[in-house]
């Protein structure tokens, strides 16, 4: 593995995290995978508020081996759910509780995505609250993760001391959100910046489109996608931590093998093109930027938002019948009971208002109906269900 000083805090971190959003949902493979991947030399590890069991889970594994003071664990303050300044405290102590810790080292605010947000906490009284934590020890470094625009990252950096910063960041999210230029506007004030979404959900690593894998073993036999991606990013010395949310052995090598080697422009001008040529490609198959993070989800119909996308995406990048197969397992189209398809939506824009990537969901939930359920799809139904019972 190989490290990275913090410079405002004087850490060495590893340039490969763990992001801990999609755990596994067996626990004992989630904590045979915590340790081997601090034993292989990962200290940085990342949760939320939000990620379900996720940091009861980490921490939970992280005391039962002794293993909390070998890390640093990072997570996030769910600003959304604060509508006053005692819910600072109320939530800091539950995230406490669950990490079994008795401080944070790398403290988030959720989803910061513009200045009023900011200023709508700093009336709340935030600032002297991380000053009071701050002073305590309770919380060593202060961020924020960051799904908003360019203009509104770099109105952030510059509103307020920040000790950190988290954007999503990859070949495919060259120009957007942050972006490059986000990224090195944060780079030049002295600030680590952590990327998450280095895979795109995942969408960079496995499941390209065939003409987009060709490019890659052309011009190397032995890296996967994955480790093209990672190598993107550790490329750029403003990169401090890549986050991955690895979910089996075989990906956790792959990406501490790619770490170990890992330099700062180690690419040679034939690797990046070979990188631009793999863009143009996924930008033709990928029509709709969902990373299935589920953040619009639970949907109130129960329609399966990020995989109704991920079916419709497949059907561009493989071929219909890997789409429609997908479609149909990922909806349960086939099963009268289950009501997740696209039709059952009710336009209530609950998803829009949670989705990162601030995609037109309802819009795009159409548009999913109209490719994925031709005039024939409901006698097909009809006849699967006939065939089942």
């Amino acid at each position: 593995m190989q490290y990275v000083t913090d410079p405002k805090s004087g850490n060495r971190l590893s340039i490969l995290g763990f992001g801990c959003m999609r755990f596994p949902l067996d626990r004992e493979k989630t904590e045979k995978l915590i340790v081997e991947a601090v034993n292989g030399g990962v200290n940085y590890f990342d949760t939320a508020y939000i990620y379900g069991n996720s940091e009861a889970t980490l921490g939970t594994i992280l005391h039962k081996n002794g293993l909390r003071d070998s890390v640093f664990i990072a997570t996030k303050l769910p600003h959304q759910k604060c509508k006053e300044y005692g819910d600072f405290d109320k939530l800091f102590q539950a995230q406490l509780a669950r990490l079994k810790t008795s401080h944070i080292d790398y403290y988030l605010i959720h989803n910061l995505s513009d200045i009023a947000a900011w200023r709508r906490l700093c009336e709340m009284g935030i600032e002297s609250w991380v000053s009071e934590k701050k002073a305590s020890g309770l919380i060593r470094q202060l961020g924020f993760s960051f799904h908003g625009t360019q203009k509104g990252f770099v109105d952030l950096i510059e509103a307020y001391d920040w000790d950190f910063c988290q954007i999503q960041y990859n070949y495919m999210d060259e120009n957007y959100q942050a972006g490059r230029s986000g990224l090195r506007s944060a780079y030049e004030k002295g600030m680590p910046v952590i990327v998450m979404e280095p895979l795109l959900g995942g969408k960079l690593a496995t499941g390209l489109p065939p003409k987009a894998m060709q490019l890659f073993k052309q011009a190397d036999q032995d890296s996967t996608a994955a480790s093209w991606a990672l190598r993107w990013l550790w490329n750029q010395p403003e990169v401090t931590v890549v986050l991955s949310g690895m979910n089996s052995m075989e990906q956790l090598a792959d990406n501490a093998k790619t770490a170990g080697a890992a330099m700062r422009g180690m690419m040679t001008d034939g690797e990046s093109s070979v990188i631009d040529s793999v863009t143009v490609v996924l930008r033709e198959a990928y029509k709709i930027p969902c990373t299935g993070c589920n953040y619009c989800m639970p949907c109130p119909q129960t329609v399966n938002i990020p995989g109704c996308f991920a079916a419709y995406n497949t059907s561009y990048a493989m071929g219909f019948f890997s789409g429609i197969v997908l479609y149909l397992t990922g909806t349960g189209a086939n099963r009268p009971e289950m009501q997740q398809r696209p039709k059952f939506c009710i336009k209530c824009g609950a998803c829009e208002k949670q989705c990162p990537q601030h995609i037109e969901i309802i819009k795009q939930l159409e548009a999913v109906r109209r490719r994925m359920e031709p005039f024939w799809f409901n006698a097909v139904i009809w006849l699967i269900q006939k065939i089942t019972g």
